[in-house]
C-alpha cells in the first residue's frame, strides 16, 4: 500500500523498508497510468493498490535463491496481491524502479540536507551581526596582516554557505529526474505515458533520453556538491581550531560543565567537535570520487556503480546531515574572547600597521621603494626587539620630516580594519538585525 512521504530523520530514508517502499509506490503508480491507457484492467489497480505490500524478511530470504533484489521485492509483492500481480510491472526492467526510487530517495535526502544548510546559514549570520565590529587581527599564511573583525570572518562563512545553498539547489534539480523506458531506453514494451504519470507522482522530472539507466552524471553532481558543503565547513571547523590554540584562544569550542578533555591531563579543553567535522569532510570527499567512477558504464548499463551507490549516496547524506548539526551547534554555542583578540592584535607592536606607515609616505611624495625601504627596516628591528613600531618611525627623521604627529597616530588606528564593515555587510545581505 502506498504511504505518504513525510520528513523523517535522515538515516530512516535509506533503509530497507523506505526503499522497497519507495519502490512499491512506483510500481503501483505504474498500474494505475497502465490502466489509464487501458492496458490493464482498471478494477484491477484498487486490488494492486489495497493487497500490495511486503516484508523486509521475506525479500531477504526469497533473494538469497533468487540472487536478485527486485524479483526477490516482485515475488514477495506477488504473495500478497494474488492473481492481479500478473499486472504489476508489466513492460518496465527493473531499473526503471530502482533508478527511479533513487533519485527520489536523493531529493528527499537533498531536501533535508537543504534544511541543514539553512539552519547553519542563519546561526553563523546571528553571530556575523553580533560581532560585527569586534576587531580582531587578519591572518595571512598564518602571520598577522591587518586588523578587520570577527564579524567579518563569519560574514564571510555566511556568503559561503550561501553559494552552497545555491549549489544544493541545482544538485537536487538535477537529481530529481526518474525514468521508466525499459531495457535499453526506447519504450519498446512501455507508453512514455507511463514515465510522466509516475514522475509527476514522485516529484520528479521524466529523463528526456536514458539506456536502461539514469546516467550517472547526476550522481556524481550530487555527491560532490555534498563534497563541497563538506568542505566549507572543515574550513569553519579548521578556522575555530587555530583559534583555539592555547596561544591565540580566540575562540573556543563549548566545553561542558562535566564534560572531560583528557584520560591523562585533566587541564586539556580540546575541539574534538571541530576535528570531528573536520575528519568526515574527509569521507565526502572519497564518496564523490566514487561516484566521479560511476560515470563511465558499459554501453547502455552495467551495474558497477550499484553496490557503490548503496554505500556512497547514504554515507554521504547521512555524514552531513550530521555535520551540518554538529556544526550549528558549534557556531550557536563557541565561546568568543575579545579581549583576547585585542590582546592578540596588540601583541607583535605595532606591526600590523606597516602598510599605514608606507601609505601614508608615499601619500606625502616619497618613492614607494624608498619608503617601503624605510618601513621594512623598522619592522625587522620590531620582530627582534623588544620595542614599538610606532616608536621607531616616530623618530625617525626620514619619517617625521613628511609625516606630523597625527599624522603617525592616525597610522595605527585600529579602527581603519572596520571602516567599510557596514557597507560590506549591506551588500551581503547582512545589514539588518
Amino acid at each position: 500500500m502506498i504511504q505518504r512521504y513525510t520528513r523523517p530523520e535522515m538515516g530512516t530514508l535509506w533503509t530497507d523498508e523506505a526503499k522497497f517502499q519507495t519502490w512499491l509506490e512506483i510500481e503501483i503508480y505504474a498500474c494505475e497510468a497502465q490502466a489509464e491507457l487501458g492496458l490493464i484492467p482498471k478494477g484491477a489497480v484498487p486490488v494492486i493498490q489495497q493487497r500490495a505490500d511486503f516484508s523486509v524478511a521475506r525479500i531477504n530470504e526469497l533473494e538469497k535463491t533468487l540472487n536478485h533484489d527486485v524479483i526477490a521485492f516482485l515475488t514477495n509483492v506477488a504473495e500478497n496481491v494474488g492473481e492481479e500481480s500478473r499486472f504489476v510491472h508489466l513492460g518496465l526492467t527493473s531499473s526503471d524502479i530502482g533508478d527511479t526510487a533513487l533519485s527520489a530517495m536523493a531529493r528527499r535526502a537533498g531536501l533535508l540536507l537543504r534544511e541543514g544548510m539553512a539552519a547553519l546559514t542563519e546561526a553563523i549570520a546571528v553571530q556575523a551581526r553580533k560581532y560585527k565590529y569586534t576587531p580582531t587581527i587578519g591572518r595571512t599564511h598564518g602571520i598577522h596582516a591587518e586588523p578587520m573583525t570577527f564579524g567579518l570572518k563569519m560574514a564571510l562563512w555566511h556568503e559561503e554557505m550561501k553559494r552552497n545553498l545555491e549549489r544544493m539547489d541545482r544538485a537536487i534539480e538535477r537529481i530529481s529526474y526518474g525514468k521508466i523506458s525499459g531495457a535499453v531506453g526506447t519504450y519498446a514494451n512501455i507508453d512514455p505515458f507511463v514515465e510522466k504519470y509516475v514522475c509527476g507522482k514522485m516529484d520528479l522530472t521524466p529523463s528526456p533520453i536514458s539506456t536502461q539507466i539514469l546516467q550517472r552524471d547526476r550522481h556524481a553532481e550530487f555527491l560532490s556538491t555534498i563534497a563541497i558543503v563538506g568542505g566549507s565547513l572543515e574550513k569553519f571547523a579548521t578556522e575555530i581550531r587555530h583559534l583555539q590554540k592555547t596561544e591565540v584562544l580566540e575562540v573556543e569550542e563549548y566545553f561542558a560543565k562535566g564534560q572531560k578533555g583528557s584520560s591523562a591531563m585533566p587541564h586539556k579543553r580540546n575541539p574534538i567537535t571541530c576535528e570531528r567535522v573536520a575528519g568526515m569532510a574527509r569521507l565526502l570527499r572519497g564518496y564523490a570520487a566514487a561516484g566521479f567512477e560511476n560515470q563511465a558504464l558499459w554501453h547502455e548499463r552495467d551495474i558497477t556503480h550499484s553496490s557503490v551507490e548503496r554505500v556512497i549516496l547514504p554515507d554521504a547524506t547521512i555524514a552531513l546531515d550530521y555535520m551540518l548539526a554538529k556544526m550549528k551547534h558549534i557556531v550557536e554555542n563557541f565561546f568568543v574572547y575579545p579581549e583576547n583578540m585585542l590582546r592578540n592584535l596588540n601583541g607583535t607592536r605595532g606591526l600590523i600597521f606597516s602598510q599605514q606607515v608606507l601609505l601614508a609616505l608615499t601619500k606625502k611624495g616619497m618613492q614607494r621603494e624608498e619608503a617601503y625601504r624605510i618601513v621594512q627596516g623598522h619592522a625587522m628591528r620590531v620582530w627582534k626587539e623588544d620595542v614599538h613600531l610606532r616608536e621607531l618611525v616616530g623618530s625617525d627623521p626620514e619619517v617625521t620630516a613628511l609625516l606630523g604627529k597625527e599624522d603617525i597616530d592616525a597610522c595605527f588606528d585600529v579602527t581603519r580594519g572596520t571602516t567599510h564593515v557596514d557597507m560590506i555587510f549591506d551588500r551581503l545581505g547582512l545589514g539588518g538585525e
